[in-house]
């Protein structure tokens, strides 16, 4: 069966970045029609990546905190009888609570969801297989936002159902005894986080000398005192193989030192990454340029190297964050609407939710002093915050402001601790308002609360902090 479609916008992928430009596109008076394979909105985002793993991060550091309280001696309920069947019902009904909401939107909206494969005819024809139905889609832009999958090792991934990655771990079916982590991102530092909660004994393997070089070498340091009882990380460490056994898989590493070498795990994660998910689509044809990398070149308004498709989130590179990838959507959107935007955000935000969280954004101390700008930094550890100590929370947190001493402007900052993702948004909006540090140190925060940690750095910056030394 045949069928043709005439519209204005054509999106392709239904995650963040695609139903945002849909929804966006449809507010600007444009026909719109959404392209998505599993037929639900959400993407990976929600249906097998953030949501999921949010939900389980805070039920397991829950967990973790009632323990926690123990040494205390204030016992608040028995977290040792965790019904796994239960847990994964309750992650999977936020799931289709936000799925039913985002299909609600869309009804709204009149943007219509078709199922399918989709690839390129030519530049301004789509042809959108599902089953026995055939779409040819004439439109007069189309918006690629096919999102990411996970990296492979291509030699381990398919041989053994205990090697999983991370779509499979958040299924959340069993907690292994000793969990293997190859790769110590975001999505490896989450998931060490909710297992070693559970009960795992996990490791963290990285072939990269530095420990998360996206925050600056002191900041990541504590981050690795902080976390030293829930989990080990080991880098500079390659894998060489996994052999799968009746006992577990065995982990053979190529190290300086032989620390893992022959280690036995219940399961492996791996987490090393994710590339463009740019399959079926057939570029090629219509000429729509990569980069060396494997993801769609854009210019700052999203569009490609074909005038009239645009390319948004994932599919187009780092940082690989719903976020970016929302804000992109909706800079193709009102291009298209005939609107004179661009995409030139001076920082983008970046959280890793483990416990304790790390956020961080615009330029580290480190970059800062190698590109030669004359910076100064300030820390006020969390040990001196009354919101922390009563939060239970002061002994694993620490903010850190950047500043570019020539004129006092903000242009960095990073927190490890509790609720640090919220926090960042005030240093964010500091960065792209160009504040002056006094202007943070001048501005009245609530007492007591985490956010008073931000106005005291600018204090300690400026030597008029109280509630510690200057």
């Amino acid at each position: 069966m045949k069928k043709n479609i005439d519209i204005d916008v054509v999106v392709i992928g239904g995650g963040p970045a695609g139903y945002s430009a849909a929804f966006r596109c449809s507010d600007l008076g444009l026909s719109t029609l959404i392209i998505e394979k599993y037929g639900i909105l959400g993407g990976t985002c929600l249906n097998v990546g953030c949501i999921p793993s949010k939900s389980l991060l805070y039920l397991t550091n829950l967990i973790k905190e009632i323990k926690e309280f123990s040494k205390y001696k204030i016992n608040i309920g028995n977290s040792n009888q965790l019904n796994i069947v239960q847990v994964r019902n309750w992650k999977n009904n936020i799931i289709y609570q936000l799925n039913r909401g985002l299909s609600d939107l869309a009804k709204y909206r009149k943007v219509d969801i078709i199922q399918g494969i989709a690839k390129f005819l030519n530049k301004n024809l789509l042809e959108v297989t599902y089953k026995d139905i055939i779409y040819n889609i004439h439109f007069n832009y189309a918006i690629i936002a096919t999102g990411s999958q996970p990296r492979e090792l291509s030699q381990f991934s398919k041989r053994d159902n205990r090697i999983w990655n991370s779509t499979d771990a958040l299924n959340f079916t069993i907690i292994p005894k000793k969990l293997l982590i190859i790769g110590a991102g975001i999505i490896g530092l989450e998931m060490a986080t909710i297992y070693s909660s559970l009960g795992s004994r996990v490791d963290i393997i990285d072939s990269a000398t530095r420990f998360f070089p996206s925050i600056d070498k002191d900041i990541s340091d504590m981050f690795i005192q902080y976390t030293r009882n829930d989990f080990k990380v080991y880098l500079n460490t390659s894998v060489v193989d996994l052999v799968a056994g009746t006992s577990g898989i065995t982990l053979k590493t190529q190290k300086n030192s032989d620390v893992l070498q022959n280690k036995i795990y219940s399961n492996v994660l791996i987490s090393v990454g994710r590339q463009a998910h740019t399959n079926n689509l057939n570029l090629s044809n219509i000429e729509v340029k990569l980069n060396p990398s494997g993801f769609i070149k854009v210019n700052n308004q999203m569009r490609t190297s074909i005038s009239n498709i645009f390319a948004i989130g994932d599919v187009v590179g780092a940082p690989m964050l719903a976020h970016k990838g929302i804000h992109e959507a909706h800079i193709a959107a009102e291009v298209i609407s005939g609107k004179k935007h661009f995409f030139e955000p001076k920082v983008i935000p970046c959280v890793a939710y483990c416990d304790p969280e790390v956020a961080w954004t615009g330029i580290t101390e480190e970059n800062a002093k190698l590109i030669g700008i004359n910076c100064r930094s300030v820390m006020m550890p969390w040990k001196f915050s009354g919101k922390a100590i009563s939060s239970n929370c002061s002994e694993r947190g620490i903010t850190k402001l950047i500043v570019n001493a020539d004129d006092n402007r903000i242009i960095g900052g990073i927190i490890v601790g509790r609720h640090a993702g919220e926090l960042l948004s005030e240093i964010n909006l500091s960065i792209e308002m160009g504040c002056d540090i006094e202007d943070l140190a001048l501005t009245i925060h609530s007492h007591p609360s985490l956010s008073e940690s931000i106005n005291i750095s600018a204090q300690l910056f400026n030597k008029t902090a109280t509630d510690l030394i200057n």
